[in-house]
């Protein structure tokens, strides 16, 4: 299966990627270093196979490498600051509003989670959603299938550029 180019690209808020990079940078510092002397500490109260405090602090460690691993990735692929082109055209880093057969309609943000934005919700364009709206335009429909199985159509009401 051939990726479209936006598939590894995460769209990010200067304020979300510097966030996420002084995170980066605690966790790969200050607070590897923290993890290992809890580690060294706890390995030095004897029996490692009933020593609580060792296993907690391995699992600790086990969790804070693999969001390092996130970040690092996340960080690597993403577009920082620039908004997309003023085209319509459905892509991450858009404000998206969507209408439901129902009629109700949702206003959502397409992007990386990671990216705080108040009370605008955030939808991955690797989301069920998301994927199903990508290149279209306001007036053009898509269908998704929901974890149930059920299929979901909605139609692209507008799509402009995030502006922060």
């Amino acid at each position: 299966m051939t990726q479209s180019p936006t598939e590894h690209v995460t769209w990010l808020t200067q304020d979300a990627h510097d966030r996420l990079q002084a995170e980066l940078d605690q966790l790969s510092g200050p607070g590897r270093a923290e993890l290992a002397r809890k580690i060294q500490a706890a390995r030095e109260e004897g029996d490692l196979r009933e020593n609580g405090g060792y296993h907690a602090a391995k699992e600790e460690q086990g969790k804070q490498e693999a969001r390092i691993r996130q970040l690092i990735e996340l960080l690597q692929n993403a577009k920082v600051g620039e908004a997309p082109p003023d085209d319509a055209v459905v892509r991450p880093g858009m404000v998206v509003t969507v209408r439901f057969t129902d009629g109700e309609t949702e206003h959502f943000l397409l992007g990386s989670r990671e990216v705080s934005v108040g009370d605008l919700e955030v939808y991955s364009e690797r989301s069920p959603l998301g994927a199903a709206i990508v290149g279209k335009r306001p007036g053009q429909s898509a269908s998704y299938r929901l974890p149930s199985g059920a299929t979901v159509s909605v139609s692209v009401v507008d799509a402009k550029p995030f502006t922060g």
